[in-house]
């Protein structure tokens, strides 16, 4: 019987962690919770799951972890796009990280992972993008090439030990539970609510709710094809202007302005000044010079086909993603707003 599986998901005080372990709970399968730091017990709250230690980085911890495990959803990595030492901090983390992840699994005798990639591990050369066009051939930042070298790692050791393995790629979540620090595109959000986007950018967010994604990751342990990948995207995405016109609509006593128009030279600019401020205060800058360069103007457009079709992936619309966000995000008092 499908309830006496035992799923573990590591990362799992983590924003679609937490989302899954709780998806799969109300399927009534068995879920292991494995975190780096056990102390942090806020997110589990009231929830019927073992919670474990492991490291992506200590692969003997994930083997303990894996011990009894039927199916594995390897969702923690390091995610973030800005470090002062991103060779170290994320590319290193996460290719060792995915080696660990995999020989501890065949270690421990585990049947199948998930293996949570990333639309950056995608080719944009021709839109809408699919699963086929292969990797992102765009090597100017290191979490990027740590998702697309990570995930081509991934079936390269599955296929070694003889293991299942099946990699979702998600695009921009948002929705669902959420605990502070919010993670990089809820933050987006939540910085359009706070009026801290006075300028377009051009950047374009494919917005997918993360209950959708934890639910394409259930879908991929019990329908996807061993070796075979599927995007986790809503087919359009959404720039950060329309993204405001939702706000708008939603709160007009917040009296959020739309970003204004500039030249990209002045974007450059901008976020050159960002950077040489984060050089001082060692926080990550709102806006950088490689995010200008690479996501201006880029469509983070999908097919969706496949999922849709192997799966049963059907995700709900960005722009009523968006709008549970925002509700999200004040109901539970995670932005500060600011009427005036």
């Amino acid at each position: 019987m499908e309830n006496q599986q035992l799923s573990l998901v590591n990362g799992a005080n983590g924003h679609l962690g937490n989302n899954l372990v709780r998806l799969l709970i109300s399927k009534g399968i068995r879920v292991r919770a494995s975190v780096r730091d056990i102390s942090n017990k806020k997110p589990f709250e009231g929830l019927d799951c073992e919670v474990v230690q492991s490291d992506i980085t200590d692969k003997q911890s994930l083997v303990r972890a894996l011990k009894g495990v039927d199916t594995f959803y390897a969702v923690g990595a390091a995610f973030k796009l800005w470090a002062k030492d991103p060779q170290k901090e994320l590319y290193d983390i996460n290719l060792n990280g995915t080696r660990n992840i995999v020989e501890a699994a065949a270690e421990a005798g585990v049947k199948r992972i998930v293996y949570i990639s990333s639309i950056a591990a995608l080719n944009y050369t021709n839109i809408p993008v699919r699963e086929s066009y292969g990797y992102n051939p765009d090597r100017r930042d290191l979490y990027y090439n740590s998702k697309n070298d990570g995930e081509k790692l991934a079936f390269e050791l599955a296929k070694k030990h003889n293991i299942e393995l099946v990699a979702v790629l998600p695009s921009a979540m948002i929705g669902g539970e959420a605990f502070a620090p919010l993670n990089v595109s809820y933050n987006i959000i939540k910085l359009i609510l706070q009026k801290e986007i006075p300028v377009e950018t051009n950047i374009a967010p494919n917005w997918i709710d993360v209950k959708d994604v934890a639910e394409g990751c259930y879908l991929a342990a019990t329908k996807g094809v061993n070796g075979e990948r599927y995007i986790l995207a809503n087919e359009k995405c959404t720039s950060i202007k329309d993204t405001t016109k939702i706000a708008q609509q939603l709160f007009p006593d917040l009296k959020i302005k739309l970003p204004v128009a500039v030249p990209k030279i002045i974007l450059f600019g901008i976020a050159g000044l960002m950077e040489l401020g984060s050089k001082i205060n060692g926080r990550a800058p709102l806006l950088s010079i490689k995010d200008i360069a690479m996501f201006s103007g880029l469509q983070q457009d999908f097919d969706g086909t496949k999922a849709r079709k192997e799966l049963g992936f059907n995700p709900k619309p960005s722009a009523e993603v968006v709008k549970e966000s925002m509700q999200y995000l004040i109901q539970h008092q995670l932005v500060q707003l600011n009427a005036s």
